[in-house]
């Protein structure tokens, strides 16, 4: 167990490519799941804000967040998250900056992840869309 919180371990084994923003593993014991909708570029009165991928990964991620807190979760709870991207390629190339925006609002405890290129999302303004399972104490 990670000394930093109960229940959730991070493992990265050295004879897999270094882990750089996620966990190649993450496990869990005791707790509480929540399994956290997928949350968009939305504003509070439902209209997709941010022209650029990293202003609508900052209001998707700050958007999971919010309902993580409301279940009583905090960032290092995520265990899990998924992020759709419309378009992969521009994912990649903003790499950087989504790291900073990740370590700014949910810190360094990386959960494990994954990037999954799709069509369209509900919103077709939307540009990608984050969801999350995490364990809370």
């Amino acid at each position: 167990m990670s000394p930093d919180r109960p229940g959730l371990d991070r493992i990265n084994p050295q004879e897999l490519s270094p882990a750089t923003g996620f966990s190649h593993a993450v496990t869990a014991t005791g707790g509480r799941l929540v399994f956290l909708a997928g949350q968009t570029a939305l504003d509070g009165s439902g209209k997709v804000v941010g022209q650029t991928l990293p202003e609508q990964f900052e209001r998707a991620l700050t958007n999971l967040l919010a309902a993580l807190a409301a279940a009583g979760g905090a960032p290092s709870d995520l265990a899990r998250v998924t992020v759709y991207a419309v378009d992969v390629e521009d994912y990649r190339a903003h790499a950087g900056e989504l790291g900073r925006i990740w370590r700014r609002l949910a810190g360094r405890d990386y959960p494990a992840m994954a990037v999954v290129g799709v069509v369209r999302l509900w919103d077709t303004e939307a540009q990608l869309e984050l969801d999350g399972i995490a364990v809370l104490p």
